[in-house]
């Protein structure tokens, strides 16, 4: 038996909660078999973010150790931050290594565009390598100076099994980049 999906129809959508990085949404929905649900899902700003894995050459992969609220705790994974209005995916991904690393690069190459959670949030980020990095610092939203590690890729599978590298979107990120280095 094929089933092909359908989209359900939306009867109704409102806003149930709002902080000041989220809405939630509650939507009404009928499925064409004729079940009839409400879902929750978050919306954020809907212009995306972008997760950056600089290499200060072809042996050196560049890290952040910063402060994460969800964990209570300091986390070690690569630069990133939400796309401002304006801005393009290159352009925040350019801004955020000087805010959070202090190097700009001349040689952003898209990896992939992850989504995060997707069955109950909207949210979307953009992974760049990053190359040809120069000395470029900007002040960022930070509210501490973020600790920048250097790593050696080619040990990046002591990296996995660090206890502070658990963030599944930085995993991605790093073995996506591996994949893309080893041709």
């Amino acid at each position: 038996m094929t089933i092909k999906n359908q989209l359900p129809e939306i009867n109704a959508q409102k806003i149930v909660a709002k902080s000041q990085l989220f809405s939630i949404e509650q939507l009404d929905l009928t499925f064409s078999n004729g079940e009839k649900r409400l879902y929750e899902r978050m919306v954020g700003s809907g212009r995306g973010a972008v997760m950056i894995v600089p290499m200060l050459d072809n042996d050196t992969l560049l890290l952040v150790r910063e402060y994460c609220a969800g964990t209570h705790s300091y986390m070690l994974g690569f630069p990133k931050g939400l796309i401002d209005e304006g801005e393009t995916a290159e352009v925040a991904a350019n801004r955020e290594l000087q805010e959070e690393i202090a190097y700009g690069s001349d040689s952003l190459t898209s990896i992939t565009q992850l989504l995060m959670a997707p069955a109950f949030f909207n949210a979307k980020m953009d992974i760049f390598l990053a190359t040809d990095l120069y000395k470029s610092s900007l002040l960022g939203d930070e509210p501490e100076p973020l600790e920048v590690v250097t790593w050696p890729i080619k040990d990046y599978q002591k990296l996995l099994q660090q206890a502070d590298f658990r963030e599944a979107r930085s995993i991605a990120a790093l073995m996506l980049v591996v994949d893309k280095l080893r041709g």
